[in-house]
Formats: structure tokens, C-alpha cells, sequence
């Protein structure tokens, strides 16, 4: 039976009879180390050299921190500096896991994400408001604007910044797709997208800026892919994509041609706008099979050729476009996605999903990733920078209140950050910083860097950010909430 339980006074979901996460399993990299992106990511992350062939191995700058600093201040290697491919090899060794304090709201927060370039945060809640915050400065949040949302079902679904960081679009239960201005405080400009759709029950859960900024791509429950354009004032392209909702969208890189799509029908799809009428039901030029469940997020490399998809069915999927999926596989998916009774909003994930261990026949994925969870919600994944990390991770929320993170290589989880009481919905890598923002139901945004304590975290901020021992996080829950509870209180006696 599914029931509540009362968390600092707030309404959480039962879990059900396993109230632990499953555990990560030994993940099949044969069809990884076969394909480029291997390669790419190896040398991306600073792992294989990219010294001119005239300079021979002898002088090539070491891989080791301290050998790099010793030969960057004594100057015997004429010409080397800290390359990017040295900042990523430092940069991989120096993740996010002491945890901050940004913000902490009266309902749940859904969203949080980095500006383009990496000076601005915005956060969004059920509490139908969506906040922004100065973070140029490492590690601290100044709040800028308190913006009301207009037009909210439930809560703001998804947010999305313009290229140029100077605008905010946002996504709820509603006909219209919402866009403020950011840069100009107050006085920004709040504007109505209308995407006119045939429903009268509509959601957009997923969007997107397009790289020049003059659209926005959107995924909704009536299982279409809508574009709206902003030079046009109009909704330009109504595409029949999925059987089911569409939970996730995504460009597939700068050009924004090729569209990626995600729905509860378990497939990911594969779309290119120059082969595309303007409305109708046309033919993605691929579909890409293997998941078990429905589709909760797509994110792009941003090459072109791979993207990563969190699922239902417990597990992140690595793909390449360049392969695509069987009629047979497409039919394997399409009959486990109907065979399943489940509603992950309410319940565990089956045990037939949790202790998987081999993929459906015809899966072209190159890699799927195990150990996190994803129930109540749609928990979004991410590639990590490219700028700091050569995009060799993958971080996640979890629906038992853990940021993961698997290392792309090896597919091991390499990080598994404790911090909340409940779902973490979304976590935002930092553009150029080793830092993360999360973002949780149990009402708070949290902040993960590598420096440590800051001039504004306690001691006790900081008590559970990195457990690896479920009894002492589990032993740790009960001192968390007696303290916040008696905050409460006092902060409410003070005001009456």
C-alpha cells in the first residue's frame, strides 16, 4: 500500500518495501571501447596526448598534477603552459563533493541551471516563482529577481537560457511557452509564446533555445515536438512525433537541424528539420531502441553524433545516431514498455528492471549506466563540461535523494552525494567551475564544490555531503530534521 510520510513537516511519497537504492552493476563496455566516442572522450579529458609530432614523448608535459606545476614554474619545458587538456586532467581530479547552502524555498524545487556563461543561476519551484541569482563570483549566490510565474499548472516544468544568457523561457501546464528578460532586473520584458495546440489538458515538459536564439524547441503531452519562432512572432512546426508524451527534446548541435526526442513510449527518435514539412506526421530519419520504460530526459553532446537518455526503467542509455535500431528491436521495446503495470510516480520500480543485467535483443546503445533511480518525477542527466572535463561524466538526480555520477570510461559510479531528503530532480554542472547546483522536493537548492567549506557554510552544511555508508547517512536524518524544526520554531515565536 502506498502512503505518506511526514518529513519537517512536509508530504513525502512512500518508496515501498525496498527503501534503498538499487545497487550499480558491472556495465558491457564492449560496443564503447569499439566506437569513436571512446576515442573522443579519452582525448577530450586530457588522457591520450595531443603534442605536434616533432616534439618527442620525452617532452611531453606529464599527466601528473605535481609534475605539471613543477615544470610550469621552473620553465625547463620552453613553450608548455597548463594546455586544456592539463586544466581537464585537473579538473577530473578535483570534483565537486563539499556541499553548500544556496536557497531553501516553501515547496518543492524543480529546476536549477547555469547561464551559458556561467555568471547567473535560475531556479524554479512549485511555489510558481522562478529565481535568479548573481554567481560570477565562485560559490556565492546573490538573489537578483523573484519572477511570478504566469499561467502555472502544478508547478514550472522546465527553464531554458537564451545563448546570450539574457533571457529566461520556461514551461508548465499551459498553452503557452513563457520568456523574461534576465539581464535588465525588474523592468524585463515578460512575453506569452502561444504554441496553439488541439488539447485543452496541454504541457510542454521539455525546451530548448536553439544556437542563434531565435527558437525555441519544445516537447509535449500530446506527443508533438513544437518549434516557435521568435524573429516570426509564431509557432512555425507542429510535428507528430511520438505515440505518448514527449518528455525530452534536444538539438543535436550548433546547426539546429537535427532534433532528438524522447516520449513514454520508450523510444528515442531522431529528427532532421530539412526533411520536415512544416505540420504533418512526418518520418524521424531514425529511431533508436534498447529502453525498457519511458523517456524521461535527452541531453546532446552537442557533436552531432551522441546524446544520453535517462529512463524508467533505471538506467542512462549512451547512443550513436550514426547506428540505428532494427524493426525487431523497435518491436522488443514496444512490448515492454506495454507490458508494464506500473505507475513510477507512485511506486518502487519492478524488480525485473532493477536486477537487469543484459540488454534487449537488437539494442544498438553503446553503453547503459545502473544505480540511480528514477520514480516520482522526471529526473534529468547531463553530460559534464566539456570545458573542465573533457565531457568524460554523466551526472543525475535520484529519486532517494542522491546526485550520481558515472564515470563515461569506465562506467563505474564514481560519485554518489548525499545531501537531501528527497528527490533530486535536477543537477547542473557548471560551466567552467567544478561545481554542481541541485535541485530537490525536499524543497532546497544545494550547491557542490571542491574547495570546501565557505565563509557563509557551517560546519553541519556540511556534515552529509559525501556518505558512502548508507547506516550513517540513514543515523544522520534524524539530527538534520530536529534542527530545522527547532529553527522554525524560533524563527516563528520571534514573529508572533
Amino acid at each position: 500500500m502506498i502512503g505518506q510520510v511526514r518529513i519537517l513537516g512536509r508530504d513525502q511519497p512512500y518508496l515501498g518495501p525496498f527503501p534503498k537504492p538499487p545497487l550499480a552493476g558491472t556495465p558491457n563496455l564492449d560496443n564503447f571501447h569499439k566506437s569513436e566516442i571512446s576515442f573522443l572522450t579519452k582525448q577530450g579529458c586530457g588522457l591520450l596526448p595531443r603534442c605536434p609530432r616533432t616534439i618527442s614523448k620525452a617532452k611531453c608535459p606529464s599527466k601528473s598534477i605535481t609534475d605539471m606545476i613543477t615544470n610550469r614554474e621552473s620553465g625547463q619545458l620552453k613553450g608548455f603552459n597548463f594546455s586544456p587538456d592539463d586544466k581537464r586532467v585537473i579538473g577530473n581530479c578535483k570534483l565537486p563533493t563539499k556541499m553548500k547552502n544556496v536557497d531553501m524555498y516553501e515547496n518543492k524545487a524543480f529546476c536549477g541551471i547555469y547561464s551559458h556563461d556561467g555568471n547567473m543561476l535560475v531556479t524554479a519551484a512549485q511555489d510558481r516563482f522562478l529565481r535568479t541569482y548573481d554567481c560570477s563570483n565562485s560559490y556565492t549566490f546573490k538573489e537578483l529577481q523573484v519572477i511570478q510565474g504566469r499561467d502555472i499548472g502544478w508547478s514550472v516544468l522546465d527553464t531554458t537560457f537564451s545563448p546570450d544568457s539574457s533571457k529566461v523561457a520556461y514551461s508548465s501546464w499551459s498553452s503557452c511557452v513563457h520568456m523574461v528578460e534576465v539581464d535588465k532586473g525588474d523592468n524585463g520584458r515578460h512575453v506569452s509564446l502561444p504554441l496553439c495546440p488541439e488539447e485543452r489538458r496541454f504541457c510542454v515538459f521539455s525546451l530548448m533555445f536553439s544556437n542563434k536564439g531565435n527558437e525555441i524547441l519544445c516537447g509535449a503531452n500530446d506527443g508533438h515536438i513544437y518549434i516557435y519562432n521568435l524573429a516570426r512572432n509564431d509557432r512555425t512546426m507542429r510535428i507528430e512525433a511520438h505515440d505518448d508524451d514527449v518528455n525530452a527534446v534536444a538539438f543535436a548541435d550548433e546547426t539546429s537541424n537535427i532534433i532528438f526526442s524522447g516520449g513514454d513510449d520508450g523510444f528515442c527518435k531522431v529528427w532532421d528539420r530539412r526533411l520536415m514539412p512544416a505540420e504533418g506526421s512526418p518520418k524521424p530519419v531514425g529511431v533508436l531502441a534498447g529502453h525498457l520504460d519511458g523517456i524521461t530526459y535527452i541531453d546532446s553532446r552537442f557533436d552531432g553524433h551522441h546524446f544520453i537518455s535517462n529512463s524508467k526503467d533505471q538506467s542512462i542509455k549512451l547512443w550513436d545516431i550514426r547506428v540505428m535500431s532494427s524493426r525487431m528491436a523497435q518491436e522488443c521495446t514496444r512490448k515492454a514498455v506495454n507490458s508494464n503495470k506500473w505507475d513510477y510516480r507512485w511506486q518502487t520500480a519492478p524488480r525485473k528492471l532493477i536486477t537487469r543485467k543484459t540488454n534487449i535483443k537488437g539494442d544498438t546503445s553503446i553503453a547503459t549506466y545502473r544505480g540511480h533511480s528514477v520514480l516520482q518525477t522526471l529526473i534529468r542527466c547531463h553530460f559534464s563540461p566539456k570545458f573542465s572535463t573533457g565531457q568524460r561524466y554523466i551526472v543525475t538526480g535520484c529519486a532517494f535523494g542522491r546526485i550520481v555520477v558515472y564515470d563515461i570510461l569506465t562506467g563505474n559510479m564514481v560519485l554518489k552525494l548525499r545531501g537531501h531528503s528527497s528527490v533530486v530532480r535536477d543537477v547542473s554542472w557548471h560551466p567552467w567551475r567544478p561545481e554542481m547546483i541541485s535541485s530537490s522536493w525536499d524543497f532546497s537548492v544545494l550547491c557542490w564544490n571542491h574547495y570546501g567549506i565557505n565563509h557563509d557554510t557551517t560546519e553541519n552544511d556540511l556534515k552529509p555531503s559525501c556518505w558512502e555508508d548508507e547506516q550513517d547517512w540513514n543515523s544522520t536524518q534524524h539530527l538534520r530534521r530536529s534542527r530545522r524544526i527547532a529553527d522554525r520554531a524560533r524563527t516563528f515565536n520571534a514573529l508572533t
